[in-house]
């Protein structure tokens, strides 16, 4: 079994892990209401997708 002879250092293990990190979300216009949405979610502000009501939002 293969066992390290030498402590991995801090320095190299984070050049290792340099493509490990979360990019910003993307975001689209929704069609209905122009609000920022993300894509092949409903829309918070006006609940709609794909052209229909799909969850019913309070007015508030």
């Amino acid at each position: 079994m293969a066992v390290p002879k030498r402590r991995t250092s801090k320095s190299r293990r984070d050049k290792r892990r340099t493509h490990k990190k979360v990019g910003a979300p993307s975001v689209i216009a929704c069609p209905q209401c122009g609000e920022p949405k993300r894509p092949h979610y409903a829309c918070a502000s006006c609940g709609n997708y794909k052209g229909r009501t799909a969850v019913a939002v309070e007015e508030g």
